[in-house]
């Protein structure tokens, strides 16, 4: 019961759903994705950037934000991190290149259309971590084959599937595997170069432990 260290748990938080993300986009985007659409501009959208590029070649980095002003520094800070951002106000032609896209926003409104995004992306959806968000709309969920961080926390929570369930759009039966099944190989992830994947995470308390367990070891 003795204390072992006090840590921002924003901080810890931010960083471990990036590492989410990139985990589950080293095995579900394909080896050779370079360009990765940002939307959001947050702690999180800020930690996905190089979370991504620890994964995957990513040479192109485009940001969308609601607020263009905050795109604005965001892109500003990530490019003198040596990044090399581009902002858009164009979101439907940034959904139809990106390769990777990741969405961590509050949005309540759908912002990546399932006819926008092409063949062999794979998207993160970070955001809409309660019933009543959602990031992505019928279209997406319905064409794409889709992973969860938490199979529990998708079904309670996550309202993009939640919505979409609700609809008829899907079933739960579309969730194909969970984050722990993908990594021990229970599940393929992605089988061709065309089909579209997803991922969505709610977050898991298990992964700010391993986080600030990682944070105390490298402080010794």
């Amino acid at each position: 019961g003795t204390p072992l260290a006090v840590m921002d748990g924003k901080a810890i938080t931010a960083r471990r759903t990036a590492a989410a993300s990139a985990l589950a986009a080293s095995y579900l985007a394909i080896p050779q994705s370079n360009h990765h659409l940002v939307i959001g501009a947050g702690a999180v959208a800020a930690m996905l950037v190089p979370a991504m590029r620890a994964v995957r070649p990513i040479t192109q980095v485009t940001l969308w934000n609601r607020t263009i002003a905050k795109a604005d520094l965001l892109a500003e800070r990530l490019t003198s991190e040596g990044h090399e951002v581009r902002v858009t106000s164009n979101l439907e032609a940034a959904l139809a290149e990106a390769d990777i896209v990741s969405a961590a926003t509050m949005s309540a409104e759908p912002l990546v259309r399932g006819d926008l995004v092409k063949p062999g992306a794979h998207v993160d959806l970070v955001g809409a971590f309660n019933p009543r968000l959602r990031e992505s709309d019928d279209a997406l969920m319905a064409r794409a084959r889709l992973f969860v961080d938490t199979r529990g926390g998708a079904l309670a929570e996550a309202g993009d599937i939640l919505q979409a369930i609700a609809s008829g759009a899907i079933d739960e039966a579309a969730i194909v595997a969970d984050l722990a099944e993908i990594c021990r190989g229970d599940h393929s992830g992605r089988r061709s170069g065309d089909e579209i994947t997803v991922f969505k995470s709610v977050g898991a308390a298990i992964e700010d432990l391993v986080a600030a367990n990682l944070v105390l070891d490298r402080a010794g």
